[in-house]
């Protein structure tokens, strides 16, 4: 039986080393999306959604046990049936929402926290009026899936000048 030949490093192989070495170095590695990159993502899922005016698509986001403290709302709404209510006035509103600053706590792999400023632009009359206004998410992964479990939304207190 013979041996099988090792690959020697010289100088005429050198170039091709360097090659290979930079070629994996700079060949993309295999993306794993922690808790605040998935939690993140359902944000701006749910900002798409209310700018798509998908009041549907925006309910599929919450746990069937989430709770909204809408920002025009007076009361608490509490599971998949108040949301949708709450949500319902946006079909075909032309609303739009831009998420202006976020932070991110993460609380462990099940659980986060998503806090910022957005702004709604409501239409009223067939003007744009603007809603500056505050959030706060727990996003929760429960059966594999990210959503959200408590949302808490209200006006922006704009500073006195």
């Amino acid at each position: 039986m013979g041996t099988a030949a090792i690959p020697v490093r010289t100088e005429t192989t050198r170039p091709a080393w360097l090659i290979l070495i930079g070629l994996l170095l700079m060949s993309p590695g295999v993306a794993v999306a922690g808790p605040a990159e998935e939690a993140n993502a359902v944000v701006d899922r749910f900002s798409a959604a209310y700018n798509s005016n998908d009041p549907e698509g925006i309910v599929k986001l919450y746990t069937p046990d989430a709770i909204l403290l809408g920002t025009v709302s007076p009361v608490i709404s509490m599971g998949t049936e108040a949301i949708k209510k709450y949500f319902s006035m946006i079909k075909d509103s032309g609303n739009k929402n831009a998420i202006e600053e976020r932070h991110t706590i993460v609380l462990g792999d099940n659980a986060v926290v998503v806090t910022g400023f957005y702004e709604f632009t409501r239409m009223k009359d067939g003007k744009p009026v603007p809603g500056p206004s505050r959030f706060t998410m727990l996003i929760i992964r429960s059966g594999g899936e990210w959503r959200i479990a408590h949302h808490h939304s209200s006006p922006h207190v704009q500073e006195k000048k």
